[in-house]
C-alpha cells in the first residue's frame, strides 16, 4: 500500500491545446501560471499552473504516454472544487470568460453555496463556499427532511 505522505495530491490535465487552456484557466479560474514548456516551433506542450495551493500540470494528448484528451463534447467523470469568497462572482465571472454553465450558484442542504461549469476542454469546475459548518447528523437530518 502507498504511504500518504505530508504532499498533497497533484492534478495533470490532457488537453488539446495547453496554451489555449492556460489562457483559459488563468482569466476564468483565477489560476497562477508557473511554467510553459514549448516545442522550437513554438507549440506549448506542457505547461503548470497553481489555483490557491493546489498544482495543476496541463499536457497535452499523447499515445506514448497514454494520454488521451476528451472527445468533443463530452464531460470529464471528475469534478475540481475550488473554494472561493464568492460563488456568485466567481461562476459569473468564469462563463463570461468562455465556461458553459452546468448549475448556476446556489445554497445546498449540506451547508454550502456551489455552482458547476465545464470549461472548453471538458473539465468540470465547482465553485463553493462553506455558508455553515454542519456535524455528519446535521447533514444527514437535513437530508432527511429535504427528501421527504
Amino acid at each position: 500500500m502507498a504511504q500518504a505522505s505530508s504532499s498533497p495530491v497533484v492534478i495533470s490535465l490532457t488537453v488539446a491545446d495547453v496554451a489555449a487552456s492556460l489562457d483559459f484557466y488563468v482569466n476564468a479560474l483565477g489560476a497562477e501560471e508557473v511554467s510553459r514548456m514549448a516545442l522550437p516551433d513554438g507549440v506549448v506542450v506542457q505547461a503548470e499552473i497553481k489555483i490557491g495551493s493546489s498544482q495543476i500540470y496541463i499536457s497535452t494528448g499523447s499515445e506514448d504516454w497514454q494520454a488521451a484528451t476528451l472527445p468533443a463534447g463530452q464531460l470529464a467523470p471528475c469534478l475540481f472544487i475550488i473554494d472561493v469568497e464568492n460563488p456568485d462572482q466567481s461562476f459569473e465571472h468564469a462563463v463570461n470568460s468562455g465556461a458553459t454553465a452546468i448549475e448556476a450558484p446556489k445554497d445546498q442542504f449540506w451547508g454550502m453555496r456551489t455552482s458547476i461549469l465545464a470549461d472548453p476542454f471538458g473539465y468540470r469546475w465547482n465553485f463553493r463556499k462553506i455558508l455553515v459548518e454542519l456535524s455528519t447528523e446535521e447533514i444527514m437530518e437535513r437530508a432527511r427532511k429535504l427528501m421527504g
